[in-house]
């Protein structure tokens, strides 16, 4: 099998629904390779969360990218920022939430797939902008204070 590679230019962008402050860019999904999985990066403007949720089967990790968050996982509650992690087990009662004035990027991996990239998909298409675009492709975050050029 060959390995797929992309970079963030071929992510596709998506709100689930119009009212949503959130979106997903999805990185690859079970169309990639012939394992049911999701890999997306879930961006949250100010305000912006999921809604409580859980997933029956499935385990779903995010790891901050950059920004501070919230996370509810039945009945606990942790913060979140910039290199943090989460591991929600199946059928974990969950929710995240940007509860700051700036974005919140996190990378979400989720096995098995659970039909979530084919609900994503049936959302409205967006394009990511240039601070997106920075931010995935590893320059938003780093010693120049999430300038968008290298060091």
């Amino acid at each position: 099998m060959i390995p797929v590679l992309k970079s963030p230019q071929d992510y596709q962008g998506f709100r689930i629904s119009p009212e949503d402050k959130n979106r997903i860019a999805i990185v690859f999904d079970p169309s990639h390779a012939d394992i049911s999985l999701a890999v997306c990066v879930e961006i949250f403007d100010p305000g912006g969360h999921t809604p409580r949720h859980r997933h029956p089967r499935a385990a779903e990790m995010f790891w901050i990218l950059k920004g501070e968050g919230q996370v509810f996982c039945d009945g606990k509650s942790a913060p979140l920022r910039t290199g943090d992690s989460v591991m929600v087990p199946p059928n974990g009662n969950h929710a995240l939430y940007n509860n700051s004035n700036q974005r919140l990027y996190a990378l979400c991996i989720m096995v098995p797939n659970e039909d979530f990239i084919e609900l994503v998909r049936h959302g409205i298409p967006i394009d990511l902008d240039a601070e997106d675009l920075a931010v995935l492709r590893g320059l938003g975050s780093g010693p120049l204070g999430g300038s968008f050029g290298k060091a």
